[in-house]
């Protein structure tokens, strides 16, 4: 497969949740998905301990890096410190809304310059074998999206980008939070539908409200090249991920069961452990495999409860699986 394929279904970057840990676990239920990794600060990549913060292992399968940045010099800099991770593509986010991206000019706040953004691809591209890709809003605050957005997309596509993913949902920039800025402006997906329709050689991907895989396929049978999933995936991965190779990506196979998915993790989580990884920071991307199932209560008490104690291992995860393989006996 080539990245336009494996785009079809991608789980979004998240902060504090798409980490290296959460994505091996999202990969045991699916080989195909696009992975991405947080949002890294290009001038975090630059001054910082490149293999801590962009590190990855092969088994993570085929993930995208997402850079923030406005600085068209920095994040050309920042692509060539990434280039022996070996990632494929790197995304530059034009849609986060928190406080820190706003003090610092991006994210979000680039959907009012275009021109900027195509500054920003140009040098990625120029500094880059990796694919640049754009992850953006509709719109932000007062801007009108039916307006502002074709622009956009024609500044950015005629900078070199030829793939972009849409979060269907504007962003207010003064007067609601991060979280709020998740749920509170109202969705328009059918807009991102125009925006494949007039723009048909871009690899648009629509991302916001999406929760089920029907929803991914009713969205790629309307004509949209890809569907980027959050939260359902994280707190759900099961849901959107076990049955994805076969629905998605046309794979001879049955789902992928969260118990084997589960106990696929145990040796990731042995040799973290003896380098002094602790328990809690690889189950809590965990807490959700079994949502809506018998016994998931239990399997989050458990570790939630247990993973954090010094000397918590594999064992903890055994007892909490138990306890989800009684009641579905």
């Amino acid at each position: 497969m080539n990245l336009d394929q494996n785009a079809e279904l991608s789980v979004a970057p998240m902060m504090d949740w798409t980490d290296r840990h959460c994505r091996l676990f999202h990969r045991q239920f699916s080989a195909h998905a696009l992975l991405y990794t947080e949002m890294v600060t290009a001038r975090a990549l630059v001054h910082g301990d490149p293999e801590r913060l962009i590190g990855k292992s092969s088994a993570e399968g085929l993930v995208a890096l997402q850079l923030g940045g406005s600085e068209p010099d920095v994040l050309a800099e920042a692509c060539r410190i990434a280039a022996p991770f070996d990632y494929p593509e790197i995304n530059l986010n034009c849609g986060c809304p928190s406080d820190r991206v706003q003090s610092g000019a991006f994210g979000a706040c680039l959907m009012r310059d275009p021109g900027l953004v195509a500054e920003c691809v140009s040098a990625m591209i120029a500094a880059s074998d990796a694919e640049i890709t754009v992850k953006c809003r509709i719109g932000v605050d007062e801007q009108e999206p039916r307006e502002v957005l074709p622009e956009f997309l024609a500044r950015i596509s005629a900078a070199g980008v030829s793939r972009i993913t849409i979060h269907a949902r504007k962003a207010w920039l003064q007067g609601l939070s991060p979280k709020e800025n998740r749920d509170i402006p109202p969705l328009d997906h059918p807009l991102v539908l125009e925006m494949k329709g007039l723009f048909p050689a871009l690899h648009i991907s629509i991302n916001g409200g999406i929760m089920t895989l029907d929803d991914v396929e009713t969205y790629l049978e309307a004509g949209l090249d890809g569907v980027m999933v959050g939260r359902a995936a994280y707190h759900d991965p099961a849901a959107i991920l076990a049955d994805a190779d076969r629905r998605i990506f046309g794979e001879n196979t049955g789902p992928v069961a969260a118990e084997d998915a589960v106990r696929a993790m145990l040796p990731h989580i042995e040799a973290e452990l003896g380098q002094g990884t602790r328990l809690n920071q690889i189950t809590r991307h965990m807490l959700g495999a079994f949502a809506g199932r018998p016994g998931a209560r239990q399997w989050r008490r458990t570790l939630s409860e247990g993973a954090h104690l010094p000397g918590a291992g594999p064992e903890l995860l055994e007892a909490a699986l138990a306890h989800v393989e009684r009641r579905a006996a």
